[in-house]
C-alpha cells in the first residue's frame, strides 16, 4: 500500500476539508450523521459544507424525498442525491459557480437497532463536480455492515464514507478508489458488494470490470449483474426467491451447458411448488476458474458475460471455491428450494476429501453444510471417454469408506440424477470447442447454440480465428 493511500480517516476529512475548491451538502438516513460527523470533528468544515441534513421520521422524509416503498434502497439514494445536488446547484451556482465545484454525499443505512437484530446494509452515493459548473460524475456503492454493536456500526460508516469521498476527490483510476475503501477499517467489518461508476469523470468504464476488482481486492465474496449488464446488489435478485445455480466457466458456453440447465430447471420447477417468477436461475463462475491462467485476463472474462448476457442469463461472480460456501451465501438470502446443476465430474470432486482438510468436520462437516438448507444437486450425466460408457449420478465410484453417505444423500434425494438429456451432447465438452475454435476448425460451431457462434466469430471472442478461404 503506497503512502498517498494510506492515509488516516481524520487526515483525509482535513484534507477535503482544507480544499478550497470543493463545497457541498451531506444528507444522511438511517444511522447518524456518521460522515458529516467526521468533517466537523476535525475542523475547518466551514469552507466545505453547505448543509447536512437527516429526515429520520418518514414523514419528513417522504415530504422531502417522495414516498418510497424501501428507505433503505437504491432507489431512495439516487432520490436523495438527485433532490440535493439540484438543490445546491439551483441555491449556489451563481454565488460560487465559477469559484467551487459543487458535491453531494447521501447515505441510506438499516444499521444494528436496539429492538432487532436484523442484517445491517446501506446504499452510499457521492454526486461530484470535476471542474466548475461541469456536468456531475457518480459513484454509488452497497455495503453490508459486519460489526456486533450499533456503535462500531456507525463507526465504520463515518471510515468508509469519508473513503469513498476521498476517493472520488483524489483517485482518478476506480481500481485505487476501490482498493481505498476499507483503508482504516479491519477486513471483516465491512463488505461492499455492488459499485457503479458514472458520468465524466468515468469515460469508459466497464462496470462489470469494477464488480470483479471487488471480488478480487477482497472487498466482498460475491458481485452479480443482470443479463443485460446492470450491476445490482445480489440481494435484489435473490430475496426470497427459488435458485437454480450452474457453475462453470462458459468458455464457450455448449449445447450440452444449456442442456444440463434446462433438464435441471424441468425437474427443479416440478420439486420447488414454485411459479417461474418465482425461480431465478443464476450462472456462477468462481475467481479461481477466472485466474486459471494466472492473471484475470479483462477480455476474456466480459466475453463470457456477454455470452450468458445474450442467452438472458444473471451472472454471479464469486470466492467460492468449495460448493458449500456457495449454498451458505445463497440461503442467507432465501429460505426456498435451491438447486445446484453441475455434472458427473464435479460431484466427483465434491466426494473429493483433499478439498477439506481445513475443516475440522472434514467432508462430513462441508455436507452438513451444503445440504442442512434443503438443497438439491441436479447432476448431468457423463460418458467415460477412455470406457464410453455413460455414469450416471446413481452410479458414482466414491471412496469405500464415503460409500454409505453417498447413498444416504442418493436415498434422500439430496443428489438427484438427471435422466431426461440429450445422449447427443454428452460428447461435448468445452474445453475441445475451445481448441477447435482457437486452430480454426470449425467443427466447434455444431458444439454450441447458433446464437452463441453468432456472437463468437462477429466479436472474436476467445481468440476465435476465421477460417481463410485459401
Amino acid at each position: 500500500m503506497n503512502s498517498e493511500m494510506d492515509v488516516g480517516t481524520n487526515k483525509k476529512a482535513f484534507q477535503i476539508n482544507l480544499d478550497a475548491k470543493k463545497y457541498g451538502t451531506f444528507a444522511e438516513i438511517g444511522a447518524g450523521q456518521e460522515v458529516a460527523r467526521r468533517f466537523f470533528h476535525v475542523g475547518g468544515a466551514s469552507g466545505t459544507v453547505a448543509k447536512t441534513m437527516s429526515a429520520y421520521d418518514m414523514t419528513f422524509s417522504d415530504a422531502i424525498y417522495g414516498t418510497a416503498d424501501r428507505y433503505v434502497s437504491r432507489n431512495r439514494l439516487q432520490t436523495m442525491l438527485d433532490h440535493e445536488y439540484n438543490l445546491l446547484i439551483e441555491r449556489l451556482k451563481e454565488k460560487f459557480g465559477n469559484e467551487r465545484t459543487f458535491f453531494v454525499f447521501a447515505d441510506t443505512v438499516a444499521a444494528r437497532s436496539f429492538k432487532q437484530h436484523n442484517e445491517s446494509h446501506g446504499w452510499l452515493g457521492v454526486r461530484f463536480q470535476e471542474q466548475t459548473r461541469g456536468e456531475p460524475s457518480q459513484i454509488i456503492i452497497h455495503i453490508r455492515m459486519l460489526d456486533e454493536s450499533n456503535v462500531d456500526q456507525q463507526e465504520a460508516l463515518g471510515i468508509i464514507g469519508v473513503n469513498l469521498l476521498y476517493g472520488a476527490f483524489y483517485h482518478r483510476q476506480p481500481e485505487k478508489l476501490i482498493a481505498s475503501l476499507q483503508e482504516n477499517l479491519a477486513p471483516d467489518r465491512i463488505q461492499v458488494d455492488m459499485i457503479k461508476f458514472s458520468g465524466p469523470a468515468f469515460p469508459n468504464i466497464d462496470n462489470r470490470l469494477m464488480s470483479l476488482q471487488l471480488v478480487s481486492q477482497g472487498l466482498t465474496n460475491a458481485v452479480m449483474f443482470t443479463a443485460d449488464g446492470e450491476t445490482v446488489q445480489p440481494a435484489d435478485i435473490l430475496y426470497k426467491k427459488a435458485i437454480l445455480v450452474e457453475r462453470g466457466s462458459f468458455r464457450p458456453v455448449t449445447y450440452a451447458t444449456n442442456d444440463m440447465l434446462n433438464r435441471a430447471r424441468t425437474a427443479f420447477l416440478k420439486q420447488c411448488e414454485c411459479s417461474e417468477e418465482e425461480l431465478v436461475v443464476l450462472m456462477e463462475m468462481t475467481l479461481e476458474n477466472l485466474l486459471s491462467e494466472g492473471q484475470l485476463n479483462h477480455a476474456d472474462f466480459l466475453a463470457r458475460v456477454d455470452i450468458l448476457g445474450a442467452l438472458g442469463r444473471p451472472v454471479m461472480v464469486s470466492k467460492f471455491g468449495e460448493y458449500f460456501r456457495l449454498a451458505s451465501y445463497l440461503a442467507r438470502y432465501t429460505n426456498r428450494m435451491i438447486g445446484l446443476v453441475m455434472g458427473v465430474p464435479s460431484l466427483m470432486e465434491i466426494f473429493d476429501e483433499k478439498y477439506y482438510l481445513n475443516l475440522e468436520g472434514g467432508i462430513l462437516e462441508a455436507l452438513g453444510r451444503m445440504f442442512k438448507s434443503g438443497l438439491k444437486l441436479y447432476v448431468y450425466p457423463m460418458m467415460g471417454e477412455k470406457t464410453g460408457e455413460l455414469v450416471p449420478a446413481t452410479k458414482l465410484e466414491v471412496a469405500p469408506n464415503l460409500r454409505s453417505l453417498y447413498r444416504y444423500l442418493i436415498d434422500n434425494e439430496f443428489i438427484q440424477e438427471i435422466t431426461d438429456y440429450n445422449p447427443e451432447y454428452l460428447c461435448i465438452y468445452p474445453p475441445d470447442a475451445l481448441a477447435k475454435l482457437q486452430s480454426g476448425d470449425p467443427a466447434w460451431e455444431r458444439m454450441v447454440p447458433p446464437e452463441v457462434a453468432e456472437i463468437i466469430k462477429s466479436r472474436q471472442f476467445f481468440g476465435y480465428r476465421a477460417v481463410s478461404a485459401s
